[in-house]
């Protein structure tokens, strides 16, 4: 019984050595004709590994040929296919370095910027592959206007762009949950200086009012008059802005919190609140805070 199994192990094992060297003859022919067929086959067939490794190797006897072009073209496709997104944009890039005026150049150009995006990383890792991303399909969308490809071009830079509004929103909500506020509120207020249109806008200034109001809460008494006053003024912004927030509910009890540390018996702003009322209060938020820096 031993025997036999130590028989169709060898047999099995024989079958896998004779496919094994057949392939390696292939890669390391010298037979052009035969190699270039060879890697279509396995590409038709889906076995993109191994047909990028042949067309590589059979990049170097088809060069300075009519057929280096396809050859090289498809030997990033393979890349591509095989998901191996980095090396498939380093052959595209050498391709239409090589060969700008081919007629895979469009579609390799395309497929250059679909490698770079699917390259980037997480929100938490590091961006450089999304800026870089960012740059070249913004720089491909202004040269070719008319490409087929440009409503898919809008949604990887917005998708990237959300990444990048993330990774900014993310990053200044640390020092909320870290209870360092003061840190917090100008972190926040740098993510809408850098971009006013991040899509975290409204969570963003509700973390700024937030900040202000619990880092008067934790102030020093002789502080906390000027530092309430900073959060009304956080809170008018941001019901001006977004009066229907989910937040609104939230804001208003804290506002009224506020006004009665600062010893007022004021309602909360009306949603109705026209721009020239809150004008004038904040004038009169921005008098008080003057007074109270004199003293």
């Amino acid at each position: 019984m031993k025997f036999r199994i130590l028989i169709v192990a060898a047999a099995v094992a024989a079958v896998l050595s004779s496919c094994k060297s057949q392939y390696e003859m292939l890669l390391n022919s010298n037979d052009a004709d035969l190699k270039y067929e060879a890697a279509f086959n396995y590409y038709n067939e889906g076995k993109y590994s191994k047909a990028g490794s042949l067309f590589e190797s059979l990049s170097v006897l088809t060069n300075g040929t009519q057929r280096d072009d396809t050859v090289r073209f498809y030997w990033g496709l393979s890349n591509y296919k095989f998901k191996d997104y980095y090396t498939a944009e380093t052959n595209f890039a050498n391709f239409l370095e090589t060969y700008p005026r081919s007629p895979f150049a469009s579609e390799a150009r395309y497929l250059r910027l679909d490698c770079l995006y699917r390259s980037t990383l997480r929100w938490e890792l590091d961006q450089t592959p999304t800026y870089k991303a960012m740059t070249e399909i913004s720089e491909y969308m202004i040269e070719f206007p008319k490409t087929p490809h440009m409503q898919t071009c809008r949604d990887m830079l917005q998708e990237l762009n959300d990444r990048l509004d993330k990774k900014a929103y993310e990053a200044a909500k640390l020092y909320y949950k870290m209870e360092n506020y003061k840190s917090s509120r100008i972190a926040f207020r740098n993510v809408l200086k850098d971009d006013a249109d991040n899509i975290y806008r409204e969570d963003i200034l509700y973390y700024i009012a937030m900040s202000s109001y619990k880092y008067a809460n934790m102030s020093v008494p002789e502080k906390q008059k000027e530092r309430y006053l900073t959060f009304v003024d956080d809170y008018l912004n941001f019901i001006g802005e977004i009066p229907q927030s989910r937040y609104r509910k939230e804001l208003d009890n804290v506002y009224r919190r506020a006004q009665k540390a600062l010893g007022r018996e004021v309602e909360v702003a009306d949603e109705e609140m026209s721009e020239r009322d809150f004008a004038k209060e904040r004038k009169r938020l921005q008098k008080e805070e003057k007074k109270s820096q004199k003293k």
